[in-house]
């Protein structure tokens, strides 16, 4: 399947596995891009940009296929190293960064001149074409049904990825509710080159997250999210439980960050990833989950939705315009 995506970057397939704190790490990325997709070692996940420099390295041992580094840029009242961490990217000869957050406007031209192609995650048309302006090469544009941060205006994949697509010129990688082959198909028929997929490819063999976090996943539904930060102006959609609820409850009564601190610090959210324990922290879904019945390996994973895209394409919606059945015949 190839689109002006895996022209671009140098892949097989048009999936990506962004960048997902505490997930992102050497084995998940190498597992991704051995079946032919990308994915992104989350850099922030890694304690110091040295250690960044030593899970890249780590990751090269386990594959000479294609993968990216994941730079989330953040608001904070101590900021990590970004220039460091940049830096060490840029040392280890990484060629596609995926940036995330606030505009990576600081960072493009180190970038640029390392010969380093960027990929930065939008939530809105505007905010799209912004990074077009500041000369990104590519869009990963995420719709309201995504995990993490899907931005304040409320708009799904379905609205949000054609708005997107009919006014850029540049490479779209459609994120955000997308588990499957059907997913894939549907973002292409949008215009999208490619999806980006986090929730789903948590779910899997090489997943570095607790086995407990992966079987709560396939036992979910749709339903089982919740938005959190809504009143401050920072929604971010993670998996229901006893702490997502809780601070779901104290926002509804009137609330400052101060106020869930506590109950929404990344520490605790690591732990629920490593340790397994599901009420340890918040924990980040996507509403694909619904959609996800199974832990399988990369592998299997990515072939399996290229060749039911595949089929989806040259079977179920070329007889919807050809000599075939009639429109809703196909099952």
């Amino acid at each position: 399947m190839r689109t002006r995506f895996t022209e671009a970057f140098g892949i097989e397939h048009p999936i990506v596995a962004g960048g997902m704190m505490w997930v992102g790490r050497a084995e998940l990325v190498a597992a991704v891009a051995n079946a032919g997709a990308l994915g992104f070692i989350t850099a922030l996940t890694q304690p110091t940009p040295e250690d960044l420099v030593r899970e890249i390295a780590r990751c090269r041992d386990m594959t000479d296929k294609p993968f990216g580094v994941n730079l989330t840029i953040l608001p904070s009242i101590a900021p990590p190293p970004y220039a460091e961490y940049r830096q060490a990217i840029v040392d280890s000869g990484i060629t596609i960064v995926e940036t995330a957050g606030s505009s990576p406007a600081e960072h493009l031209p180190h970038f640029k001149d390392a010969g380093i192609k960027v990929i930065h995650k939008c939530t809105s048309v505007r905010h799209a074409l912004k990074a077009v302006g500041i000369g990104v090469d590519a869009v990963s544009i995420d719709g309201f049904e995504c995990a993490g941060h899907p931005g304040e205006d409320d708009v799904p994949g379905l609205v949000l990825i054609p708005a997107v697509t009919q006014k850029l010129s540049i490479p779209v990688l459609a994120s955000g509710g997308i588990a499957d082959a059907r997913g894939l198909v549907a973002a292409l028929a949008l215009g999208a080159d490619g999806v980006n997929m986090g929730t789903r490819f948590m779910c899997t063999e090489e997943s570095p997250v607790a086995q407990s976090v992966k079987e709560q996943i396939v036992a979910n539904t749709e339903l089982n999210t919740k938005l959190i930060f809504r009143t401050l102006g920072n929604t971010a959609r993670v998996a229901e439980n006893a702490v997502s609820s809780e601070v779901v409850d104290i926002e509804s009564r009137g609330a400052t960050f101060d106020d869930i601190r506590d109950l929404v610090a990344g520490a605790r959210g690591r732990k629920v990833f490593e340790d397994g324990d599901l009420d340890a922290g918040i924990w980040t879904a996507g509403q694909c989950q619904g959609l996800i019945d199974d832990i399988p390996a990369v592998g299997e994973l990515v072939a399996r939705m290229v060749s039911e895209a595949e089929e989806l394409i040259a079977c179920r919606l070329s007889a919807m315009v050809g000599a075939g059945e009639p429109v809703g015949a196909l099952r």
